[in-house]
Parts: structure tokens; sequence; C-alpha cells
């Protein structure tokens, strides 16, 4: 996994599940592009995971709302850690300017 492309992954300490993250938004890049998700119905964005989604479902032997869920548990779990990373930095930023 890139260092800078799973920041926030460490917070997940299973590694079936961090590699099921990655799955997901690896194909994620691959079909959404460069869409602005801000912009974009959650419906559209989650039709076009559901491919990878159902086969890791079937690979698993769960149901596609199990996956679901678990992604979108997986990731507010990373863009929480995601979040607190980069309110840090802002606070070091802070402090290092007015340090100067």
């Amino acid at each position: 996994m890139s260092k800078t492309k799973n920041v926030g992954y460490e917070a997940i300490s299973n590694e079936d599940d961090r590699a099921m993250l990655d799955r997901i938004n690896t194909y994620a890049e691959q079909v959404l592009g460069d869409i602005d998700p801000q912009k974009t119905r959650i419906s559209f964005q989650l039709d076009k995971l559901k491919p990878v989604m159902q086969e890791i479902a079937d690979e698993k032997g769960v149901s596609l709302e199990d996956i679901f869920i678990k992604y979108m548990d997986l990731a507010s779990v990373v863009s929480a850690r995601q979040d607190a990373l980069l309110k840090e930095d802002l606070n070091d930023s802070v402090m290092n300017f007015t340090e100067i």
C-alpha cells in the first residue's frame, strides 16, 4: 500500500479489513476517476462500486449489504483518522508560524 494514498489506514487493526478497503478504493479510483464526490450523488457513486463489493461479498459468503456497511464503517474510521492528522498538522503549522 502506498504511504500517501492510504493515510489513516493504520487506524484499522484488522489486515483483512484494510485489504478490503484498499481493494474497494483502488477500484473506485478506476471507475469514478476525477468526479467531485461533493457534487455527485452518493447513489451514483455506490452504484459504480457495486461490482467490486458484490465480488467481495461472494468471496466472503456474505450479503452485498454486509460489505456495504463494513465499507462505510471502515471508510469512516479512516476519514476520522485523516481529519485528526490534518488537524494535528495544522496545529503544528500554526505553532511553527507563531514562533517565527
